[in-house]
């Protein structure tokens, strides 16, 4: 985890300067978003909460909206990481919230994604979505890989915000 910590300090540096807060709404990455932006000293200022929603059965417990506002997306896509973010932001009553959809591996979901398919996006004052594909079966450099590329994203945004 140690890789995601330049990039969780400068995510946290930007979201104190402009006094926001986050929640996160992960599956495959497992809550190491979370991890990192908690590592960082001074988290309280600008995190809040978040779930880590990895099964069906998860999803259903945590969303409070109707199956038609997904419009019959399927997990794993653009579309459904940004519900995820936007569930995120709206649930707890943050700024920014991130979503994350994913096949960590080592093999593919049953959607027929690859081992090393994520699609993160960002719910916020911008909203940006991002697909990654590692190429990689590795569940556990596959799940650093979707955490740097959330962090990235939110960085991004909180960048062009400005």
């Amino acid at each position: 985890m140690r890789e995601l910590m330049p990039l969780a300090e400068q995510a946290a540096l930007l979201l104190k300067a402009r006094k926001q807060t986050i929640a996160l709404n992960e599956s495959s990455t497992g809550g190491l978003i979370s991890a990192a932006l908690l590592a960082v000293p001074g988290a309280s200022a600008y995190y809040i909460g978040s779930v880590v929603v990895y099964t069906r059965q998860a999803w259903d417990a945590v969303r409070d909206f109707r199956e038609e506002e997904l419009g019959g997306i399927r997990a794993a896509t653009e579309h459904h990481a940004l519900v995820r973010a936007r569930i995120a932001r709206g649930r707890f009553a943050t700024d920014w919230g991130i979503g994350e959809t994913g096949a960590a591996g080592p093999t593919g979901n049953r959607y027929g994604d690859p081992a090393g398919h994520t699609c993160v996006a960002v719910a916020g004052a911008i909203e940006r979505v991002a697909t990654l594909r590692t190429g990689k079966s590795d569940r556990m450099e596959n799940m650093i890989a979707f955490a740097a590329a959330a962090l990235k994203l939110l960085i991004e945004s909180l960048e062009a915000q400005r």
